[in-house]
């Protein structure tokens, strides 16, 4: 499928591994979220525009670039909270908005609670940050919400994903690439992830 891209590179798989293990505590949990989370904007920021500037080292001038793109973080409340620190290490200019979005057990629908926005976009790029493409729908609505916004570039980086919840986020936003670390098997009957890692923000916070 165009514009999703699961990563191919070894230390990821070896910290997914650790992320799924039930003997992983929260603390160790957190850490591997935030360096996944770090890769996976690093993967994910490829074409940010720059342009070009001049330094002065120690020795003589030099050609470099500053970004020309003002970046904006969106964690999903609660469990994508977690991913915010370690590309806000990447990127310590960037904005954080906050987006509270809840699934319906029932309906496996999203029910916002939660969405401070300013009325005009002050960002250029948004990067939509959750652990889990479960079924796909709070990432479709968050997406829904920015667009709103006005914010025309956005993408979406995840740890792990369903391929029903793939479908889903394609199929409503097709311009939306999709970053993850890995592609699940499925999603079970109450339309959780398998294999999985559990509840990503339960797992973080200890609750």
């Amino acid at each position: 499928m165009n514009n999703v891209f699961p990563s191919s590179h070894p230390l990821m798989s070896t910290k997914l591994t650790l992320l799924r293990d039930l003997k992983t505590e929260p603390k160790k949990f957190r850490e591997l979220v935030r360096e996944m989370a770090i890769m996976l904007a690093v993967e994910a920021t490829q074409d940010l525009a720059v342009r070009p500037t001049t330094v002065q080292t120690p020795l003589t001038e030099a050609t470099g670039y500053h970004l020309m793109e003002r970046i904006g973080l969106v964690p999903i409340l609660r469990s994508g909270l977690g991913m915010v620190e370690g590309v806000w290490e990447l990127m310590p200019g960037a904005e954080v908005w906050h987006i509270g979005l809840y699934r319906d057990e029932r309906t496996l629908k999203p029910v916002s609670y939660y969405n401070r926005l300013p009325v005009e976009p002050t960002v250029s790029v948004c990067l939509i940050l959750d652990p889990m493409l479960a079924t796909g729908g709070s990432a479709s609505a968050t997406v829904d919400i920015l667009k709103h916004w006005g914010v025309s570039k956005i993408k979406f980086l995840g740890l792990i994903a369903a391929p029903e919840g793939i479908e889903v986020l394609h199929n409503n936003h097709p311009d939306v690439p999709i970053h993850i670390a890995a592609i699940d098997k499925g999603l079970n009957e109450h339309g959780f992830i398998l294999p999985g890692l559990g509840d990503a923000g339960d797992r973080q916070f200890g609750t």
